[in-house]
């Protein structure tokens, strides 16, 4: 009878214990409190390390956090960036990390078709205060080609990126971040030895294209921005190419497509397989470019597609010399 007792004690132990660990769902049929939110991120053993290669792996349905539980407690403009307007990513957490009466950071991957993106969520007092896209992925990494986010025991977060030429030779960029009272993500750092990218001509594919629209043209901001226009393959489209260099180089953004007209003196790109939308205004000698949904694949983090422009004059030729 002893031992009976005994091996019940152990199993009201043991279902006690299962009852307390088990982590609430996130089902979007679920009524979840941010405390349960936060509470479902496993805890992180610093440094952590997020690869462009882990974002591909496969995370558990079970897992899943419903997007409007994520939405309760995250805005939408989060994800917008890199999933434009009307993207539903399916969400997984990472991690989490938590300073001890601080904040608390939150690892998640985002996941929709080949894209794919690892963010860094801030929370504070259990409210959120404000995130980032550490690491991107548009289909799978190229071998020459790799990205990764570290994030250490110090909360600082350094971007890396690294490219591999044909002759081996290894070039990178580096940037590094730290969250602060302000309530935002601070580039303290940015680091490259690929020289070559600094100050090589800038190449315009379409420059050889016909330019007889009367919207068609060079329109510049400096020396090494520019948005370029020149026919499209109807007369109700434009082919665009896009270069910029914003904050000493520390952020760039390119970008080739074609623009529907939507308007005498406007028009409109809008990504085939992709949330990125842009829409350009024409006025006098100047277009003003606005990023309307996100096209996070063409440039850095903390950079977007806008501004206003000023049109280069067209060259014109001499003709002939009279005799």
């Amino acid at each position: 009878m002893y031992l009976n007792y005994r091996a019940i004690l152990v199993l009201l132990l043991f279902s006690l214990f299962g009852c307390k660990e088990k982590k609430k769902q996130m089902l979007d049929t679920e009524k979840v409190e941010v405390s349960d939110f936060i509470e479902f991120f496993p805890d992180l053993k610093l440094p952590y390390q997020l690869a462009d290669t882990g974002l591909l792996r496969k995370s558990p349905d079970s897992l899943r956090i419903g997007n409007r539980i994520f939405s309760q407690f995250v805005p939408d403009s989060v994800l917008r960036p890199v999933f434009g307007k009307t993207g539903k990513p399916r969400l997984f957490p990472l991690g989490k990390s938590v300073v001890k009466d601080g904040e608390t950071y939150l690892f998640i991957k985002a996941e929709q078709g080949a894209r794919r993106a690892g963010y860094i969520l801030v929370f504070n007092e259990e409210k959120f205060v404000t995130s980032m896209p550490a690491v991107q992925v548009n289909g799978t990494p190229k071998p020459n080609d790799h990205s990764v986010a570290n994030f250490d025991s110090k909360y600082t977060i350094t971007t890396l990126r690294q490219k591999t030429a044909g002759d081996g030779q290894v070039t990178y960029s580096k940037k590094v971040y730290v969250y602060n009272t302000a309530g935002v993500f601070t580039l303290i750092l940015t680091e490259s030895n690929d020289q070559e990218t600094a100050t090589k001509k800038i190449i315009n594919p379409i420059d050889t294209l016909s330019s007889t629209h009367k919207l068609a043209g060079d329109y510049l901001q400096g020396a090494r921005n520019i948005v370029s226009f020149r026919n499209g393959k109807s007369s109700g489209s434009l082919y665009f190419f896009i270069h910029f260099e914003k904050d000493g180089g520390d952020c760039r953004g390119e970008l080739k497509g074609e623009a529907r007209l939507t308007g005498a003196n406007s028009a409109r790109f809008t990504e085939g397989n992709g949330p990125c939308v842009i829409d350009f205004t024409f006025s006098g000698n100047t277009v003003r470019m606005k990023e309307v949904e996100g096209c996070g694949s063409y440039r850095d983090i903390k950079c977007f597609f806008e501004g206003s422009y000023t049109r280069k004059k067209k060259t014109t030729s001499s003709g002939r010399k009279k005799k």
